[in-house]
């Protein structure tokens, strides 16, 4: 069943991607972009990785879908035809070389499986969080700590520069909308100023 939602998805993104590529319309290619991102989300955490679907649905369906609005407010909604017709095939054949590259790797037999149980981070990561969180977070305090589960430690303490990025990802993202936004009430109020005042001007 996971495997046919996983393909079901994968299969969405496929088709939500060329539609995107094959759009003139940028407010339609806004909202196909925020629903890949959605799907992406999604297929992380199929993948048992939440965190990552947290920042995905964050960053890219919230506050990217906000920033591209926001934009088309400045320009036009329509993109340009290009000039030549098979101008769009270099950056197809680059993603279907990189692709086929990826696949072959997960193909080297050397590889572990998908979820087995034998796979390097089942074997050697998991166990040793499993059984030092206590005593490694515990020893780097003056006191011992109290830790509420291995996962807030693991994100905390294992994963602290991987988290601290994610959150700064995620504030450089919202400083920018509150930027975008307050720069444009900003001018509005500036364009309104100096129409009042050339009115009264003429009057």
């Amino acid at each position: 069943m996971i495997v046919a939602t996983n393909l079901a998805l994968l299969a969405f993104l496929v088709i939500t991607a060329c539609a995107i590529a094959r759009m003139r319309n940028l407010f339609v290619v806004t909202m196909l972009s925020g629903i890949y991102s959605l799907l992406s989300a999604t297929v992380f955490v199929l993948l048992d990785a939440v965190d990552v679907a947290f920042t995905e649905a964050a960053v890219g369906a919230g506050i990217t879908t906000v920033l591209l609005l926001g934009a088309l407010l400045l320009s036009n909604s329509e993109a340009r035809p290009r000039k030549h017709r098979f101008a769009h095939y270099g950056p197809l054949l680059l993603v279907i070389l990189m692709g086929s590259a990826l696949i072959y790797a997960t193909l080297d037999p050397r590889m572990p499986k998908f979820g087995g149980a034998q796979a390097p981070a089942h074997t050697r990561v998991a166990p040793e969080y499993l059984r030092d969180t206590v005593r490694q977070v515990g020893r780097s305090k003056p006191t011992p700590v109290h830790i509420p589960n291995v996962v807030t430690t693991t994100l905390a303490s294992y994963r602290g520069f991987d988290t601290l990025g994610e959150v700064v990802v995620i504030f450089t993202a919202g400083v920018a909308v509150m930027i975008l936004l307050g720069g444009g009430t900003y001018r509005q109020r500036r364009r309104r100023g100096k129409a009042s005042e050339a009115g009264k001007a003429d009057g």
